[in-house]
């Protein structure tokens, strides 16, 4: 009998790849994906648990205003388009994708902070080693 080989860092290394967090673009495209992951924890993945507890832990370190905040509430968690978060916070369409940029570099920061402390991340997408 053959011996089966069992990939246990695949979902990892699957993870990493899509999601480059250590740049504003990469945790814009984890954001954008957030009510999967709220669809995988309810399915009981765990690995979705951990993420959903690491943006908000991301999103409690970062020091956002509160305006950045509302704004990756709106568009991210409430998902409503940029327009309409506008409409809600009386602010124009550019000012929401203003405070949606800063707030992805913020975050963006602590990623990074967390991929070199060992924390679980990796830079540039990838899993080293």
């Amino acid at each position: 009998m053959g011996t089966v080989k069992v990939d246990l860092h695949r979902k990892d290394r699957e993870f990493h790849a899509a999601y480059a967090l250590d740049n504003a673009e990469g945790v814009k495209l984890l954001l954008a994906d957030y009510q999967k992951f709220v669809s995988r924890k309810r399915c009981g993945d765990y690995a979705a648990v951990e993420v959903l507890i690491d943006i908000h832990k991301a999103i409690e370190l970062a020091g956002l205003t509160d305006r950045q905040r509302q704004a990756i509430e709106l568009v991210y968690f409430g998902e409503l388009t940029q327009a309409e978060a506008g409409e809600r916070m009386g602010i124009a369409k550019d000012a929401v994708s203003h405070l949606l940029n800063r707030a992805s570099e913020s975050l963006a920061d602590i990623y990074y902070y967390w991929a070199g402390h060992g924390e679980g991340y990796t830079t540039g997408g990838r899993i080293d080693g």
